[in-house]
């Protein structure tokens, strides 16, 4: 049977999924709590990977290891840094990258010592169905006051996603980033802090993995503004209608 782990960075961003588990039972591993039970029929366990590279990879392990989870999916937030990504869009994930890796001149800068590999890609199949579960979620959002149906002027976009270990909020330091991926051949839509560990252990375990981030910010001077009220207002709504339309197509 499968099972399917749901990982957020942040509990703010799993509130409405907990509040819809069926026959939720607490579990803790590795120093953390999970929630497993069902969604859609399906067998879930709800986690947070907590912040950075090494805890996001030792919650990924745990739930390989520990709780027989055999496929990973993610939703967060994200920096926007690539161009005409906006405050609002989604970014599915097609692969992962650290951009704060560098074990040069021992291996080319980017490349993950002694794997040959610089990007991780996710799961090709589950990465399509949540790039159509987040195009349906985005085209069936009705504004506050429930007075107009149709296309929103938020974007899903697909691509290249750095992570690193740290939260990039100045617009010289994105600038600076985008330009030095770009000179190493790669095009990044967006930065944010634990994706790429989970790609990597995933990756170790044959597991399959697909990420979704929605842009809070655009990674420059403003990106801590609002960033609480962003994700109970937008992200976790965003997060909650992905989902249940991903477990619907699973």
């Amino acid at each position: 049977m499968t099972v399917t782990a749901i990982l957020s960075a942040l509990a703010e961003e799993q509130h409405g999924l907990l509040a819809q588990l069926v026959n939720p039972e607490k579990v803790s591993c590795a120093g953390r709590n999970f929630w497993q039970g069902e969604l859609n029929g399906h067998r879930v366990v709800l986690g947070l990977s907590r912040i950075g590279k090494v805890a996001a990879a030792t919650t990924a392990t745990a739930l390989i290891t520990s709780l027989g989870v055999n496929q990973i999916v993610f939703t967060g937030v994200a920096g926007g840094i690539g161009p005409g990504v906006r405050v609002g869009d989604v970014v599915v994930a097609t692969e992962f990258v650290q951009h704060d890796l560098d074990a040069s001149p021992l291996f080319p800068r980017y490349e993950v010592p002694l794997y040959g590999k610089t990007c991780f890609a996710c799961d090709a199949a589950l990465t399509a169905k949540l790039f159509a579960a987040a195009h349906t979620a985005l085209a069936a959002i009705v504004d506050r006051a429930g007075e107009k149906r149709g296309p929103v002027t938020a974007q899903v976009r697909s691509g290249l996603i750095a992570s690193g270990d740290r939260f990039v909020s100045s617009a010289s330091e994105s600038h600076n980033l985008d330009q030095a991926l770009r000179g190493a051949g790669l095009q990044v839509l967006a930065v944010e802090m634990e994706g790429a560990a989970v790609a990597q252990v995933c990756f170790d375990f044959g597991v399959p993995f697909a990420a979704m981030r929605t842009i809070s910010d655009r990674a420059d001077d403003q990106a801590h503004v609002d960033f609480p009220k962003f994700i109970a207002e937008v992200a976790s709504g965003y997060a909650l209608a992905i989902v249940g339309n991903l477990f619907q197509s699973l």
